[in-house]
Protein backbone atom coordinates (compact mmCIF):
# COMPACT_ATOMS: atom_id res chain seq x y z
CA UNK A 1 0.00 0.00 0.00
CA UNK A 2 0.98 3.21 -0.92
CA UNK A 3 0.11 6.74 0.75
CA UNK A 4 -0.54 10.25 -0.61
CA UNK A 5 -1.14 12.91 1.75
CA UNK A 6 -1.95 16.67 1.52
CA UNK A 7 -1.07 18.98 4.63
CA UNK A 8 -3.02 22.15 4.15
CA UNK A 9 -2.04 25.38 6.31
CA UNK A 10 -4.47 27.90 6.99
CA UNK A 11 -5.97 29.70 3.80
CA UNK A 12 -7.03 33.30 3.78
CA UNK A 13 -10.49 32.69 3.17
CA UNK A 14 -11.58 29.03 5.11
CA UNK A 15 -15.04 29.13 4.26
CA UNK A 16 -14.02 29.29 0.13
CA UNK A 17 -11.63 26.88 0.69
CA UNK A 18 -14.18 24.31 2.63
CA UNK A 19 -17.13 24.98 -0.29
CA UNK A 20 -14.67 24.74 -3.04
CA UNK A 21 -12.79 21.93 -2.00
CA UNK A 22 -15.62 19.74 -1.60
CA UNK A 23 -17.50 21.20 -4.62
CA UNK A 24 -14.70 21.44 -6.84
CA UNK A 25 -11.44 19.75 -6.20
CA UNK A 26 -12.53 15.99 -4.65
CA UNK A 27 -14.75 15.16 -7.46
CA UNK A 28 -11.67 15.66 -9.25
CA UNK A 29 -9.86 13.26 -7.05
CA UNK A 30 -12.58 10.67 -7.17
CA UNK A 31 -11.60 10.60 -10.94
CA UNK A 32 -7.99 9.53 -10.07
CA UNK A 33 -7.17 6.26 -11.69
CA UNK A 34 -5.94 3.44 -9.36
CA UNK A 35 -6.99 5.35 -6.42
CA UNK A 36 -8.28 2.53 -3.69
CA UNK A 37 -9.41 5.17 -1.32
CA UNK A 38 -9.35 8.64 0.01
CA UNK A 39 -9.80 10.67 3.08
CA UNK A 40 -10.28 14.69 4.15
CA UNK A 41 -10.86 16.12 7.36
CA UNK A 42 -11.61 20.11 8.51
CA UNK A 43 -10.66 19.56 11.64
CA UNK A 44 -6.77 18.96 12.31
CA UNK A 45 -5.85 19.76 15.92
CA UNK A 46 -2.20 19.21 17.20
CA UNK A 47 -0.44 18.52 20.50
CA UNK A 48 0.68 22.15 20.10
CA UNK A 49 -1.49 24.60 20.12
CA UNK A 50 -2.58 26.27 17.36
CA UNK A 51 -2.21 23.33 15.05
CA UNK A 52 0.09 24.40 11.78
CA UNK A 53 -2.80 22.97 9.14
CA UNK A 54 -5.94 23.91 8.82
CA UNK A 55 -7.25 20.34 6.12
CA UNK A 56 -5.17 17.06 5.76
CA UNK A 57 -6.15 14.79 2.87
CA UNK A 58 -5.02 10.84 2.33
CA UNK A 59 -5.37 8.56 -0.52
CA UNK A 60 -4.16 4.98 -1.03
CA UNK A 61 -2.60 3.12 -4.15
CA UNK A 62 -1.82 -0.34 -4.55
CA UNK A 63 2.01 0.65 -5.10
CA UNK A 64 4.14 3.74 -6.07
CA UNK A 65 4.08 3.21 -9.68
CA UNK A 66 0.00 3.52 -9.33
CA UNK A 67 0.51 6.59 -7.56
CA UNK A 68 3.03 7.51 -10.13
CA UNK A 69 0.64 6.83 -12.68
CA UNK A 70 -2.44 8.62 -11.27
CA UNK A 71 -0.02 11.76 -11.02
CA UNK A 72 0.46 11.49 -14.26
CA UNK A 73 -2.75 10.89 -15.94
CA UNK A 74 -5.12 13.41 -17.72
CA UNK A 75 -6.88 13.63 -14.14
CA UNK A 76 -3.51 13.89 -12.00
CA UNK A 77 -2.53 16.72 -14.09
CA UNK A 78 -5.96 18.14 -13.48
CA UNK A 79 -6.07 17.95 -9.85
CA UNK A 80 -2.84 19.50 -9.26
CA UNK A 81 -3.32 22.15 -11.64
CA UNK A 82 -6.66 23.03 -9.36
CA UNK A 83 -4.71 23.33 -5.91
CA UNK A 84 -4.30 26.62 -6.81
CA UNK A 85 -7.92 27.47 -6.90
CA UNK A 86 -8.51 27.22 -3.22
CA UNK A 87 -4.87 26.46 -1.29
CA UNK A 88 -4.07 30.02 -0.37
CA UNK A 89 -2.00 29.33 2.48
CA UNK A 90 -0.18 26.88 0.36
CA UNK A 91 0.13 22.95 0.66
CA UNK A 92 2.64 19.92 1.59
CA UNK A 93 2.07 17.09 -0.32
CA UNK A 94 4.03 13.68 0.89
CA UNK A 95 3.68 10.37 -0.08
CA UNK A 96 5.28 6.74 1.46
CA UNK A 97 5.30 2.93 1.05
CA UNK A 98 3.36 1.53 4.51
CA UNK A 99 4.55 -0.58 6.72
CA UNK A 100 1.89 -3.21 8.91
CA UNK A 101 2.82 -3.44 12.35
CA UNK A 102 2.42 -6.19 14.47
CA UNK A 103 1.50 -6.00 18.11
Amino acid sequence: MHKLMVLYPAPTDPDHFRDYYVRKHLPLVARMPGLLEWRYSFEVTATQEPSPYFAVFEAEFADAAALAAARESPAGRETAADVANYATGGVVVIDYPMQNGTT
